[in-house]
């Protein structure tokens, strides 16, 4: 399950429980109908509370990141696990994006804020 929450320019997102393909599609919606009316937008991607994802949904990110690899100004990504921490660097390959990994929210939504000049 996923919720999502979206600002100009800026999209969150909170994984709760399992990552489903349903839930990435719902993700992907909102990033185009986005990227269509803003241009390239910010990402905050909370996974503290992810307990898994389905190997669709890893198949499916690597789709889409080469297919939205300018898309992307900055992206920050919460974890405490060092597999997904070290999935998002391995992303990072096909997204032209500014992507910092941290394991505070506090930390992600400041780096976010200051660079968007907000802070």
């Amino acid at each position: 399950m996923i919720t999502t929450d979206h600002q100009p320019n800026r999209v969150d997102v909170t994984v709760l429980g399992e990552f489903t393909l349903a839930d990435y599609k719902e993700f992907e919606q909102l990033i185009n109908f986005k990227v269509k009316f803003e241009g390239p937008v910010d990402l905050y991607f909370d996974l503290r509370q992810m307990a898994d994802f389905t190997l669709d949904v890893a198949w499916e990110e690597l789709v889409f990141s080469r297919a939205h690899a300018n898309d992307f100004n900055r992206i920050a990504v919460v974890t405490d696990s060092q597999w997904v921490a070290w999935s998002a660097w391995l992303s990072q390959i096909f997204v032209r994006a500014d992507m910092r990994v941290f394991d505070n929210e506090q930390e992600a939504a400041s780096w976010l804020a200051a660079v968007e000049g907000r802070a």
